[in-house]
């Protein structure tokens, strides 16, 4: 079996958890997931089965949008509500001035990843170190939230939506608006609603996953993470070049294509460049 079945994650799995199981139910060792979810995060978990994990890499810088629910006076160890309480501030924000914090937020910034994550210092994880107790300091990386909007407020809890770039903490970015106000905060329920092009409406329950008994029905084909892109028809002549691993000639606009057979299998992620089409990944069965 081979392709991408949308998951929705439920809470308490980790990714790898995931990940592991459907080894089970597709019968195969070559699975792989884009994107790791907090173990009390739900939501969209596209999981790579087969040859589909050999698009794995081109999926890694993916924007993410999440929901996630801000508890405002409260902060905790691990910047979500499963860790421990360090203070509890009191709130009196109003809606004015959450919205003043927020406008800090959107575009490009700096975020500190938190010390409970898997950021490697110096070939340690930050997490392993936490567990021990001990804080390090850590570079401040470079991040793109796209958009951040208040989707309801009551009292001290917020629910935000939050459309960002690949590498964004969402749960250091509850930390730090709450910081912003002066009352602290930390992320109380997280949910990713859009992975890439993929959203929770492809998304099937884990479980009825792990129930169903033709689990096959729900991979996506591996050509549907490069959808946006333009699809070729290859001639026999260009089909062999292709599954040889050659280049061959061609006019057209330079950029990047999905390549298929005459039969109308996906053969190839192909880049056009200087009138030649050469292959960047190959996907189709030797």
């Amino acid at each position: 079996m081979n392709g991408i079945v949308i998951i929705d994650k439920p809470r308490q799995w980790t990714s790898q958890d995931v990940t592991a199981k459907l080894r089970g139910v597709f019968h195969t060792r070559r699975i792989g997931h884009g994107g790791t979810l907090d173990p009390m995060a739900t939501g969209v978990l596209p999981v790579f089965v087969g040859r589909a994990t050999r698009a794995v890499e081109f999926f890694e810088h993916a924007e993410k949008t999440y929901e996630a629910e801000l508890l405002l006076g409260t902060v905790t160890d691990t910047q979500d509500i499963t860790g421990t309480v360090l203070e509890t501030l009191p709130v009196s924000v109003t809606d004015g001035q959450l919205e003043d914090a927020l406008g800090s937020f959107r575009g490009d910034i700096l975020q500190v990843p938190p010390m409970y994550s898997a950021v490697k210092i110096n070939g340690q994880k930050l997490c392993n170190l936490a567990r021990k107790g001990r804080e390090v300091e850590r570079p401040a990386r470079p991040i793109t939230i796209h958009a951040l909007d208040v989707l309801s407020r009551e009292e001290n809890r917020v629910w935000l939506r939050v459309h960002c770039s690949k590498g964004t903490y969402i749960r250091t970015l509850c930390h730090d608006i709450g910081a912003a106000l002066g009352c602290g905060g930390c992320m109380a329920a997280l949910r990713r609603t859009q992975a890439g092009d993929y959203d929770i409406r492809q998304a099937v329950p884990l479980q009825a996953l792990l129930e169903s008994q033709e689990p096959e029905t729900y991979l996506l084909p591996v050509d549907s993470l490069f959808a946006g892109l333009p699809g070729l028809t290859l001639t026999a002549n260009q089909e062999k070049a292709v599954r040889n691993g050659a280049a061959f000639p061609l006019a057209g606009q330079p950029g990047r294509y999905r390549l298929y057979g005459a039969g109308g299998e996906f053969l190839a992620l192909g880049q056009l460049r200087e009138g030649k089409m050469v292959t960047i990944k190959s996907f189709f069965e030797v």
